[in-house]
């Protein structure tokens, strides 16, 4: 891609993001006991800063055109989308093997995160190729992996709030008490947002490293 950052996508990213929030917003209602929460409320806390903090890097960085950053965000969005999909077929299928009561067996849970990160890290081979700067590869792979998980957080944050009981309480703090207990729906309610955390915060990481490693084997670019 030669286009920049995508102008026609950044739009839509952010748009995801903000329905990510609206999402998380309305699952964690009434917010004031979202401090009951693992971590005086960090786990229900993280996950929102993390998609507001992904709300400005794309307004920011989506913002730039034709510069020598925007070559190298345009070159990862293509397979962003692509490692984005990869996550979500992983997401949804070991939610129906949890469903049928059965477990995702592992090797397919690895090789389906393991294509993710090998298609971020072909997103910095084609940002060094395009730029002619690993250092770009490397931002490439880490846009890449941005798209990718902002795509994996949406299908946790749909599946988390289309199965969310409905309160068998009025008291608000009844349906975060039995996490002690080993109340089952807010066990999987805490596990869902260390999910959106994990996405969000390690995936960009990840693909900023496989970017950087796969940027150095990019051929040089021609003058």
């Amino acid at each position: 891609m030669s286009s920049g950052a995508q102008p026609s996508l950044r739009f839509p990213l952010i748009l995801l993001a903000i329905a990510n929030l609206a999402l998380l917003a309305m699952r964690l209602s009434p917010w004031q006991e979202v401090f009951n929460l693992p971590g005086n409320g960090a786990t229900g806390i993280d996950p929102g800063v993390c998609l507001i903090g992904y709300i400005l890097l794309i307004f920011i960085f989506g913002a730039k055109k034709q510069d020598e950053m925007s070559v190298a965000m345009g070159a990862g969005t293509l397979l962003g989308l692509l490692g984005g999909a990869v996550m979500v077929g992983e997401i949804v299928l070991k939610a129906q093997a949890a469903q049928q009561d059965t477990a995702l067996p592992a090797f397919m849970t690895k090789g389906l995160l393991v294509t993710a990160c090998l298609l971020w890290g072909a997103a910095g081979w084609n940002g060094a190729r395009v730029t002619g700067n690993s250092g770009l590869g490397m931002i490439s792979g880490a846009w890449s992996a941005m798209v990718s998980s902002l795509m994996a957080a949406t299908a946790v944050l749909a599946e988390m709030y289309s199965t969310a009981a409905s309160p068998t309480s009025q008291d608000p703090w009844k349906q975060y008490e039995g996490l002690a207990l080993g109340n089952s729906a807010t066990q999987a309610l805490v596990h869902s947002l260390n999910s959106v955390t994990f996405f969000l915060l390690v995936g960009p990481l990840a693909g900023a490293a496989a970017g950087l490693v796969f940027a150095f084997f990019a051929p040089a670019k021609k003058s």
